[in-house]
């Protein structure tokens, strides 16, 4: 069987947010931005509200997020355990398991049996993570909020140095976002002992499109630190 190229970013994507990412290819007719009124913090206020309420993302230790992905043709079965930014991601596909993982200060991708490290440049980042990707969200890194409208919608637009991430002005909810690991959108979200988490998304990056569809969601069970060793 050929090696199969995964994008880094799916090992993290979406087991809440999204570090996601543009998708012309399925979002269209965006309009010139306005200035908003509203600052960063009040969208990412509405944003943890939407969420289920930044209390109760807080309470969340850990997870275990199930998704099926498809690439290349290809299906393949993803289980991610999280506990604060201790990551590990198993794919598995024709018999095959691709494993990466990050235990909090450095990690590596496991692949056929071919073992190594994470890019030193994407470990910085892996640092700041949290259990609940929305809880990363920092007001001081975006200069102001735009509005842009797509397909008739209204969002609510942030920028940084990292990407554009683009909320729903009606629900608070992210729906799409740009950065350099690649483009996605949440189709839809799913429910989860009051919290909401990303059900399907459509992504881009690294010259692949990958559909990644959730279908099981466990919150603070089945995960401890032996799982990042």
């Amino acid at each position: 069987m050929k090696k199969i190229i995964i994008p880094f970013f799916c090992a993290v994507l979406f087991t809440t947010t999204v570090n996601a990412q543009n998708a012309t290819s399925v979002v269209t007719s965006a309009t010139a931005s306005v200035k908003s009124k509203l600052s960063p913090q009040q969208i990412i206020d509405s944003y943890l509200n939407a969420l289920g309420g930044k209390s109760k993302l807080e309470a969340v230790k850990t997870t275990i997020t199930e998704n099926t992905m498809s690439i290349q043709g290809m299906e393949i079965a993803m289980n991610t355990k999280k506990m604060g930014n201790k990551f590990k991601s198993v794919q598995s596909v024709m018999g095959q398991e691709v494993t990466q993982m990050f235990d909090g200060e450095k990690g590596y991708v496991n692949q056929m049996g071919t073992k190594s490290d994470l890019p030193a440049t994407v470990i910085p980042e892996l640092k700041k993570g949290k259990t609940i990707d929305a809880l990363g969200y920092d007001a001081a890194n975006f200069s102001g909020v735009t509005v842009e409208k797509i397909d008739g919608k209204d969002y609510n637009v942030l920028t940084s140095d990292k990407g554009k991430f683009y909320f729903d002005v009606a629900t608070g909810l992210l729906y799409k976002s740009n950065t350099e690991m690649g483009d996605a959108v949440v189709k839809s979200y799913l429910t989860v002992d009051g919290i909401k988490f990303p059900e399907n998304i459509e992504a881009e990056g690294s010259g692949q499109k990958v559909v990644i569809k959730t279908t099981k969601i466990t919150i603070n069970s089945g995960v401890t630190d032996v799982d990042f060793k």
